[in-house]
């Protein structure tokens, strides 16, 4: 691996929608911003809905323009849907500039991730809300639990689960706070996830819906996307007997009622019927102004030692939108912020890091996340 390119303290923030929360202005203070939009009217209009007109420089966004601008040591952060994600970083790596967003790692990340590294470049993916913050507290409690366990055998059972929903819930029993259509394909991304000490599959997610019970609330929880590959990210020790590990989504209580006609059409919906229904849902459950939404976690570890001595531990997030801005957005681009920070700041080495692990850096970033007012309640042992 070579040694880090020195950053530039010059950040290009690719995107302009729903997730560009207020985390964009705590990169402009820090550093010199450009914000790409579709265009730069487009990038002007977001700043002045954040509050921040003349914080950043806009730009119309294309790669070639891009291009034309990027210095080595620079930051590219990608705010566009996760599919422009690997040409945004293979521009990176060529201009030896590194890369960060929020999304998931995607193959056409991951395959490029030790070019990236042997130029001596950052590649920070999953520091957002989810993936991002859950990633950091399962850290924490994998951490503690294995104070707890020590070098004896364990059985475990893991769940993380995240959604944002309405305050005040309504009859659909939801609330857009992302693309309709990116919400009807995920609910058609088949799920695996460990249920009884067996990996099971998922072909529908929504057929998988369980009561989940958090404070003094139920709600409904389903597996999402493959929970399977985290068991390593979050460096579950070899002597732990897995019974349950599952990462997924957090609806209202009575969201599968809701959504029976919705779960129905998807079954046998084509590309053109997703986008055509997901017009349709948009239009007839609209987001209005004195909406907000509710933004709520849960990340839980339990843990039975094999002489029976027990240790259990849970976060929880909860967070609703004001006026001023949606908790989703803000939840979302103010971990992205604190990891760009960290970039242009130096502290994180060359190659592929899905959020932060080690346990001084997820102390730091916790930390950091709760002076900007992002705090978790911890209960267990």
């Amino acid at each position: 691996m070579a040694d880090l390119v020195t950053p530039s303290g010059r950040v290009h923030w690719i995107g302009t929608g729903m997730s560009t929360g207020s985390g964009l202005g705590l990169v402009c203070a820090a550093a010199t911003t450009l914000l790409w939009g579709r265009t730069a009217a487009k990038a002007d209009r977001r700043l002045a809905e954040l509050g921040l007109s003349g914080q950043a420089e806009t730009r119309t966004f294309g790669h070639a323009e891009l291009a034309a601008e990027l210095r080595a040591g620079d930051v590219v952060v990608s705010m566009l849907p996760a599919t422009e994600h690997p040409a945004l970083l293979r521009l990176a790596i060529e201009h030896d500039a590194h890369f960060a967003c929020s999304s998931y790692l995607s193959p056409g990340i991951a395959e490029q991730t030790d070019a990236a590294a042997a130029r001596g470049l950052v590649v920070l993916t999953e520091i957002g809300l989810d993936p991002g913050i859950d990633h950091l507290l399962a850290h924490e409690l994998v951490r503690k639990a294995g104070e707890f366990v020590g070098d004896g055998r364990a059985t475990v059972r893991f769940t993380s689960y995240c959604g944002s929903n309405p305050a005040v819930p309504n009859d659909f029993r939801y609330r857009f706070s992302w693309a309709p259509r990116g919400v009807l394909t995920a609910l058609l991304s088949p799920a695996r996830m460990i249920d009884d000490g067996a990996e099971v599959e998922v072909a529908r997610p929504w057929e998988a819906v369980r009561a989940q019970r958090i404070g003094d609330e139920t709600f409904e929880v389903y597996p999402n996307r493959d929970s399977v590959p985290f068991v390593a990210t979050y460096h579950f020790p070899t002597n732990w007997t897995i019974e349950t590990f599952v990462r997924g989504t957090m609806r209202l209580d009575g969201w599968s009622q809701a959504w029976k006609e919705v779960f129905a059409e998807l079954v046998t919906a084509d590309a053109d019927r997703i986008t055509a229904l997901a017009a349709e849902l948009a239009e007839r459950h609209p987001t209005t102004t004195d909406d907000h939404d509710r933004v709520v976690m849960a990340v839980s570890l339990d843990v039975r030692t094999e002489d029976g001595r027990t240790w259990s531990g849970e976060y929880v997030l909860d967070a609703v939108g004001t006026a001023t801005e949606a908790a989703t957005p803000r939840l979302v681009s103010v971990p992205l912020a604190l990891g760009i920070l960290e970039v242009t700041g130096g502290n994180v080495a060359p190659g592929l890091h899905q959020a932060a692990d080690e346990p001084a850096a997820v102390d730091r970033w916790l930390g950091k996340l709760a002076t900007w007012g992002i705090e978790t309640g911890y209960a267990g042992d």
